[in-house]
């Protein structure tokens, strides 16, 4: 398998911490997603993947699977264990509710294209752009840590073993806390964020800070 990735994204992150996981390897291949010039721009990447986004995953089989959340489901659909998706029918819904609330309405709001469309359509600065990831993040954590406070019942956000709604958390989560949050206004979140960075697969595949 090929990855095509860039280390500060966090929805290469989610990808990064379900190939640990599952223990799979796969090839990475780097692409920059910073600045007008960027290679996640440009026609050769379009071609490969027509959204120009990170993570994409092309398969042994040749197939490029795109999305973060379809990846990672492709990835428990060929190692099941360990299962990524509980048990139940309410805890998969439960699991890719949160995974969904953080990917479709935080994340949606930060990539680096939306800072430059900011920018050039409406003249927003560095510190303009910063308040509005920071009003999304800091609005979009308090919607999660009330779906999580909601019905948690074990360690993590639905159960007692990390799956797909931690993988999508932890890299928001690490987000968030370098735009100057304090996860401890999130209590639940900070107690199952503080348990998976005690875990080798997510702390060694966070999304890495901008230079």
């Amino acid at each position: 398998m090929k990855l095509y990735q860039n280390e500060i994204s966090s929805a290469t992150s989610r990808v990064r911490i379900a190939l640990a996981l599952k223990g799979l390897m796969a090839e990475a291949l780097p692409v920059t997603i910073l600045g007008e010039n960027s290679e996640s721009r440009q026609a050769g990447y379009r071609s490969i993947n027509p959204q120009g986004l990170v993570p994409a995953l092309l398969t042994d089989s040749g197939v490029l699977i795109t999305q973060s959340l379809a990846i990672v489901e492709y990835l428990d659909g060929i190692k099941p264990e360990p299962p990524l998706l509980p048990d139940t029918a309410e805890g998969r819904a439960q699991a890719r509710s949160i995974a969904l609330a953080i990917a479709a309405e935080i994340h949606a709001l930060l990539p680096p294209r939306i800072g430059l469309h900011l920018g050039k359509v409406f003249q927003a600065d560095a510190d303009a752009i910063t308040a509005w990831n920071r009003h999304w993040v800091g609005e979009g954590m308090a919607a999660v840590e009330a779906m999580i406070a909601g019905h948690r019942q074990g360690a993590f956000a639905v159960a007692d073993q990390p799956g797909i709604a931690e993988i999508f958390l932890f890299p928001q989560a690490i987000s968030a806390r370098r735009l100057g949050f304090d996860l401890a206004r999130w209590p639940n979140i900070a107690e199952i964020v503080a348990r998976l960075e005690a875990i080798p697969a997510f702390q060694e595949n966070a999304p890495a800070p901008r230079q």
